[in-house]
């Protein structure tokens, strides 16, 4: 297939661009200017250097590549997890306008399939229980979090409910390993190290991790799969109590002190206190049935107690 990555150089997308261009794929990868073309162009893609931003340019490289299925990766994530609040209302309007402009050319241009990535850790389900795909994502959630899932929110309902389009909603867990934060030389195992690490309140929220190459492997499936939301999420669900202490002695750490909602209010903000007390898990037996999807067991879950 001729397939259309927007993002194609980011966490997820350059392996998912090195993985199709190695099942036969003719890829074509949306990236800013610089070493990202370079890094395309090794794994044997085509590079377009468009500005997601700019509509008009936008439906020109997707009218070049005439691709059967575009795929929207792209994120605006900060280099240090701890600046990610604040780099939140740029992601945001990445994904309104940018992602507005990449299905609105999309559907213009006639492309037979839509693949979005969206957020399988901000969805709405019952206290003690996993989110199902039919959850909706938390827009009650606090601050720059609560307009990030509205505008996702907004955006997974265009693509679903397209009549010009199969539209595939992909609901990734945090993303660990290779390229991520989540990895012994990443941000957050270097902030673990240097006793930044801390676990608020009761540390109750359930968080749902995936490793980056099980999302490759899931939305090389969703390229041919039914159309719909699926929840890419590993087998491990768990709370920040039980996670983040194990993280850290995975990654060689001290084991992360405790600090009152009171003080983190204060200190981190209610956006943290949100993270870490009030996120809820996601099952991801829909992928397994419909994707295939075997999800490998969260890497420092033998750590937690």
């Amino acid at each position: 297939m001729k397939i259309f990555i927007a993002g194609a150089t980011g966490a997820v997308g350059l392996p998912l661009v090195r993985a199709l261009c190695t099942l036969g794929h003719e890829v074509t990868g949306m990236t800013r200017s610089g070493p990202g073309v370079g890094l395309l162009r090794e794994v044997g893609a085509s590079a377009s250097t468009t500005d997601a931003f700019d509509k008009q340019a936008v439906r020109a490289a997707i009218a070049a590549a005439a691709p059967d299925v575009v795929i929207d990766q792209l994120t605006w994530l900060p280099a240090d997890p701890a600046d990610i609040i604040k780099s939140m209302p740029n992601d945001t309007r990445l994904h309104k306008e940018g992602g507005g402009n990449l299905l609105a050319a999309a559907e213009e241009l006639g492309v037979a399939r839509y693949i979005l990535q969206s957020r399988g850790f901000y969805l709405d389900a019952p206290l003690g229980q996993l989110a199902d795909e039919t959850a909706k994502l938390r827009y009650d959630a606090p601050g720059p979090i609560g307009e990030s899932t509205r505008v996702m929110g907004a955006y997974e309902d265009l693509v679903l409910g397209s009549t010009a389009l199969q539209g595939v909603v992909l609901r990734y867990g945090f993303f660990y390993g290779p390229g991520t934060w989540y990895r012994p030389d990443g941000a957050s195992a270097e902030q673990a190290r240097k006793g930044m690490s801390t676990i608020i309140g009761d540390g109750s929220g359930v968080w749902s991790f995936v490793h980056i190459d099980d999302a490759v492997a899931a939305t090389v499936a969703a390229i041919t799969a039914e159309p719909g939301v699926y929840n890419v999420v590993d087998d491990d669900p768990l709370p920040v109590s039980a996670w983040l202490p194990a993280f850290a002695r995975w990654v060689d750490a001290p084991i992360p002190p405790r600090m009152s909602v009171a003080d983190a209010l204060t200190v981190a903000g209610e956006e943290a206190v949100f993270y870490h007390t009030r996120l809820t898990g996601a099952s991801n037996a829909r992928a397994k049935a419909k994707l295939g999807f075997k999800p490998r067991r969260l890497l420092w879950a033998n750590s937690a107690s």
